[in-house]
């Protein structure tokens, strides 16, 4: 049941049809995991927060930087020094006092990762390295668990929802592969810091939408977002039947392919 202070804290997002008692209920039920407390994961934590999901696991060994307060929202200049959690956790409480927080100060091992997965309902990958996200995604998908995932870096960005419970859903290894060994991160090659901003909060929203039940998620769509133009693209993006991540668990599965919609 929703509290009468619920039912006020949360009106305007009741008051929308697709959500209702019901779907504020799910969020309120509902737990998640946010990989990585930086740009994209600030946006998510804050809007999840406000949004009253009931439990928030969150995830980040790092400690807040001088350079990280151009685009990480979550943290000011008085959290320079502190735990990227403790920092957020401040933030969120003050935020909601209702949600139930649940730190993670520690880089997530294969074990770690996959008891945490296996907990909650839902992952968003906020971070910003390509073995974390291949780390996350097997977790996911071994857990059978939806995982939003996002990036951005310079003035360019990416969004995609993956859902192992959908049987028309590829993975994140079907559309990266075995990604780059010339990958670059937001330290080496800059980003602004509104781009984190909208690729989190579009994470915020697909989760909610994932997790109270209306609208269409982001699933086998890829999001590409050029901020230099203010251009949004998409790209279809189907399951490859021979993923070593994904494709023992749907091998009747259509080839991987890439078609402009």
């Amino acid at each position: 049941m929703l509290t009468d202070e619920e039912l006020l804290r949360y009106s305007r997002q009741i008051l929308l049809q697709q959500v209702d008692i019901e779907g504020q209920l799910r969020i309120k039920q509902a737990s998640v995991l946010i990989v990585g407390l930086g740009g994209l994961g600030s946006p998510v934590a804050l809007y999840l927060a406000a949004a009253g999901v009931g439990e928030m696991h969150l995830a980040d060994f790092d400690s807040v930087d001088l350079t990280n307060l151009q685009r990480q929202i979550i943290h000011d200049t008085s959290s320079v020094g502190m735990s990227k959690v403790d920092s957020a956790m401040t933030r969120l409480t003050a935020i909601n006092p209702q949600v139930t927080l649940v730190p993670h100060r520690t880089a997530l091992d294969a074990d770690t990762l996959a008891a945490v997965v296996a907990r909650v309902d839902l992952v968003l990958d906020c971070s910003d390295n390509f073995s974390t996200r291949e780390a996350v995604n097997a977790a996911c998908v071994n857990a059978g668990k939806p995982l939003v995932s996002g990036a951005a870096i310079r003035l360019e960005a990416q969004l995609s929802v993956f859902d192992p419970r959908r049987a028309d859903s590829p993975c994140y290894h079907c559309l990266y592969g075995h990604g780059s060994e010339t990958e670059l991160t937001c330290s080496e090659a800059g980003v602004i810091g509104p781009l984190v901003g909208l690729v989190g909060s579009l994470q915020a929203l697909e989760a909610l939408k994932l997790l109270a039940g209306f609208g269409d998620p982001l699933v086998g769509r890829l999001l590409l977002i050029d901020a230099l133009g203010t251009r949004f693209r998409e790209l279809k993006v189907k399951r490859d039947p021979g993923c070593s991540v994904c494709g023992a668990r749907h091998l009747t599965r259509d080839a991987s392919d890439f078609n402009e919609a």
